[in-house]
């Protein structure tokens, strides 16, 4: 798992209703590492998605958020990673993680989708779940009936600043991941990262 990180999606819904919600760490993630380069992304209808591009480290890393709503990021995803022939193993997804409390970050390569629809259907229109996720908590409401209501509601702001937190310290890695450093990563953001 050395070849790195060639392309960085975050997954999301598009709109500013949704902005705000739970559902859209992802999106939140690639806005802090667009921000931090001075890069913004651009609308590029041909792949369903605003897209952009950084240098992390003397490597070039292609930025993507789909504008497909949550359900629908495979499209985007793979009419992108096609167009560039980017391997699955080369992309990570940042996504909303309802396993995980807020305040933590995880790495995770290859595996299932735990019932997310934006990974489900990344992994449906790649043919793989080889790509390595960034898993952002956001906490789970307790019930599986109240999931949907719950990441598409915005998080108090005690809780938002602990998901924010999280995405900050995930970004810091962003070098590491990118250079392919995934077990350097994980050991560090699953110890510092309670």
């Amino acid at each position: 798992m050395a070849q790195g990180i060639s392309l960085i999606v975050g997954l999301g819904n598009p709109g500013a209703e949704y902005a705000e919600t739970r559902h859209n760490a992802g999106f939140r993630f690639l806005d802090m590492l667009s921000d931090a380069a001075g890069e913004r992304l651009r609308n590029e209808s041909r792949f369903l998605a605003n897209v952009g591009k950084l240098n992390v480290s003397g490597r070039d890393v292609w930025l993507l958020e789909p504008q497909t709503f949550m359900n629908r990021s495979g499209d985007a995803v793979s009419r992108f990673a096609h167009y560039y022939k980017i391997p699955a193993a080369e992309i990570l997804v940042a996504h909303d993680e309802l396993d995980l409390p807020p305040g933590t970050a995880r790495l995770k390569v290859g595996g299932g989708d735990g019932g997310h629809n934006g990974l489900s259907d990344v992994t449906a229109k790649l043919g793989s779940s080889d790509y390595a996720r960034l898993r952002i908590g956001i906490g789970h409401p307790g019930s599986s009936a109240q999931v949907v209501s719950y990441v598409l509601k915005k998080a108090p702001s005690a809780e938002q600043a602990l998901i924010d937190a999280a995405i900050a310290s995930a970004r810091a890695h962003v070098a590491d991941i990118v250079h392919g450093q995934f077990q350097k990563v994980m050991n560090s953001l699953h110890t510092h990262n309670q």
